[in-house]
This record gives C-alpha cells, structure tokens and sequence, in this order.
C-alpha cells in the first residue's frame, strides 16, 4: 500500500470507528507513518476488506497489526499451495530466471494469478478446458478469436484461463464489499467503473470453488 492511501483507508475505517482516527494534526501524521510502514506490503483492497472482516467479528479497535496478520496469514496460504513452475526462460541465463521466477512467485503472493498446483502441472488438455470454453460461446473459429484477442481482452482472458485450467474470476460474485460484481461482469472501481483486472479476492474466491468443484469429482 501506498503511503498516501493510508489516509483514505483511514477515513473508511473511522465510518464504523471513530476511535481509530486522531484528531491531533501531529498525531493523525505519526500514525499515518506508523501504519504506512506496518501496513507497506499489503494491498489497499486487501487491507479494506480485511478491516470489514474485523469489524463483523469484533467491537474492539483494528490495529495495523490485525490487518498485517492477515495478510501474511493469506500470503502463505497462495505460497504453500504454489508448486513453483520452472519458468519459461533459459534456465543457464540466471539473471532472467530468478528475475521470473521471483515476479511468479509475487504475482502469486498479490492475488494477480492464481497458485499453480501440482495437480494442474500433471493435467493434460482436459475436456474440462473444452466445457469452460464451450460455456463461453464460440461465434468465431479459434484461429479468428486469437486474432481479435488484442481487441476483447477480458474474453481473451477468460479464454487463456479456461484452456490452462486456471480458475476463472468472473464465474463467481466478487466478495469485495465495495464492488460485488456479478458472475459474468467485470469488478469496478469505486467510481463503479470497471475495472482492468479483479480484486484479487475474487480470484481467491475463483480458486477456492474450482478446487471444491475437483474435490467432488
């Protein structure tokens, strides 16, 4: 999080508590360095989501710390279940590959892409990779769409995600409080415009329903 979103975050939190805000000019300041420095690794969206969470639990004051658990807690949830894929670099040139393997492994940590198991680096070209796609709709020949991927990303996207066997956030409502999209549409912004990509609870919310959905196979 950025130390200018602190104040914002802060502002959303005194709605439902007053008591976390200082009205003190000088001390409104230190405790935006305070919880700028706690709180440097954690998503804005994260940090929001996880002070809703507090709140509906508990009546006592959230501290960047509960926030700061939370994330770590979640962080090496993706991690464990992460297998680590060999990335698609040349191995001798060591440089690039740990430069790869490091921008995998903090894409997953974010939420951007969803852990990669080992379970998905055994699969084959399922069918299931056809029954997502046919569940898209099919207007033009594959080599058609591939072209005019530059031109409808999100579909493109949704493509990708089916073919890899990589869970797909927009079959699930977005559990960001403030967004909530619905299953099919993309998360927006708090203007309500939508958003480039999902709030990364969302892909959560994706990955842990597909891997219910396997577990009952």
């Amino acid at each position: 999080m950025e130390p200018e979103q602190l104040p914002q975050l802060l502002a959303q939190i005194a709605l439902a508590d007053p008591r976390v805000r200082r009205e003190d000019p000088i001390e409104r300041r230190a405790q935006i360095q305070m919880w700028a420095g706690i709180l440097a690794d954690v998503p804005y969206d994260y940090a929001l989501t996880a002070t809703h969470q507090h709140y509906a639990r508990s009546t006592w004051p959230v501290l960047p710390a509960d926030i700061a658990t939370r994330w770590q807690a979640t962080v090496r949830d993706r991690m464990e279940r992460h297998a680590d894929p060999a990335p698609p670099v040349d191995p001798d040139d060591e440089a690039a590959y740990r430069a790869e393997l490091a921008a995998a492994r903090r894409d997953v940590a974010h939420g951007h892409t969803p852990p990669v198991t080992l379970r998905e680096l055994d699969a084959g070209p399922a069918a299931e990779a056809e029954a997502r796609l046919a569940a898209l709709g099919s207007y033009v020949p594959r080599t058609v769409a591939a072209e005019l991927s530059a031109f409808r990303p999100r579909r493109a996207e949704r493509e990708r995600r089916a073919t890899q066997g990589l869970p797909d956030p927009l079959t699930v409502t977005c559990p960001y409080e403030p967004c909530r999209a619905a299953p099919g549409n993309p998360c927006v912004n708090h203007r309500r415009h939508p958003r480039t990509s999902t709030h990364p609870s969302r892909l959560d919310a994706a990955t842990t329903a597909q891997h219910a959905t396997e577990g009952a196979a």
